[in-house]
């Protein structure tokens, strides 16, 4: 019994940190698309620590379909050299969030594009519960520099959703010849 409580009150907890976060006002799936780079990400587990060093800026391009649903490809330099990843978002009932089906955890997850200007940045949201809650904030640039004020908003935004300064990374430039010329640039 005193499990369940527990449960059930860290559950309506957890529900409540993420209820408060809703897509950018009037999101318009058509001027979002289009070439983004992750200049930014917040990311809680514990298993990313060893990887935080390696990161680099990476691209991903952004193909809406007719039905609302999204294709965003991301292109990553890896040890292998550069790799490119497709992942399917499929709209919901509010313009700007997003599920997926995460072939690598086999679990749906919700992606929310939390503030965009369309030409310079935009601040996406990531949620899955997976053995607990995982949340990861992502700042998208147009380019791969941006504003000193909106790397600061990025880090204000990650930190209001509870994570700790060294969860909070800007990486260094990537490869400029990744992904190749020729594959969406």
């Amino acid at each position: 019994m005193r499990i369940s409580v527990v449960v059930m009150v860290t559950l309506s907890y957890v529900t409540a940190l993420h209820a408060d976060v809703q897509p950018q006002k009037d999101f318009n799936l058509q001027r979002f698309a289009g070439r983004w780079f992750r200049v930014g990400l917040a990311y809680d587990s514990a298993a990313f620590a060893p990887y935080r060093d390696k990161m680099r800026i990476s691209m991903g391009m952004i193909t809406p379909h007719n039905n609302g649903n999204v294709n965003l490809t991301m292109w990553d330099l890896t040890p292998a050299g550069c790799v490119s990843k497709l992942y399917r978002y499929e709209r919901t009932n509010k313009a700007g969030q997003f599920t997926y089906l995460s072939t690598r955890h086999s679990m749906m997850k919700d992606i929310t594009v939390v503030e965009t200007n369309y030409t310079e940045y935009a601040l996406v949201l990531k949620h899955k519960k997976f053995e607990r809650e995982y949340t990861q904030v992502a700042l998208y640039g147009r380019s791969r520099s941006l504003r000193p004020e909106i790397i600061q908003k990025f880090r204000d935004f990650a930190r209001s959703r509870g994570f700790p300064p060294e969860a909070v990374l800007t990486p260094p430039h990537g490869a400029e010849n990744c992904p190749p010329i020729g594959s969406g640039r």
